[in-house]
């Protein structure tokens, strides 16, 4: 009789596709989790973000409301700074019809670039009883809320 053959395995077809589109898939799949993970980022940035700014036109009304225009200038950030002098802000603020009182209608944080940035929208209480609504930007400096751009 013969000899009986030894058993073999049958040779695996090697299949290049499969590993590719493995590999598409993983760096898919880390992208996408890369780019979840800056949109969680963002939202944290923007939701932390409204009080602050709030709270910082919130200041710089009451101060300009109160005629102390020093504090006020304290919170401008440092491109308003450059516009203006402290003396040149101050006869700016104390023209007629002076701010006697605010309120504010709405606070939105959004992103630019990366960079937080709010709005706040206020209607302010001129002398004589007038009153107009104004959009008040505040920018994010140095870590902390500075009042940037035209607020009357």
């Amino acid at each position: 009789m013969g000899r009986q053959r030894e058993w073999h395995r049958p040779a695996r077809r090697r299949r290049p596709m499969r590993a590719g589109v493995l590999i598409a898939v993983l760096g898919s799949g880390t992208c996408l989790i890369g780019v979840a993970g800056l949109a969680a980022w963002n939202a944290q940035v923007v939701l932390q973000a409204g009080g602050p700014v709030r709270e910082t036109a919130d200041g710089f009304f009451r101060e300009v409301a109160a005629g102390d225009t020093d504090r006020a200038y304290e919170r401008l950030c440092a491109e308003a700074r450059g516009r203006w002098s402290r003396a040149g802000f101050g006869s700016w603020v104390r023209t007629p019809p002076l701010v006697s009182g605010y309120e504010i209608v709405d606070v939105s944080v959004s992103t630019r670039a990366g960079r937080p940035r709010g709005t706040v929208v206020v209607r302010l209480n001129r002398d004589g009883g007038g009153s107009e609504e104004r959009e008040l930007s505040v920018v994010s400096e140095n870590g902390s809320w500075r009042v940037c751009g035209d607020p009357f």
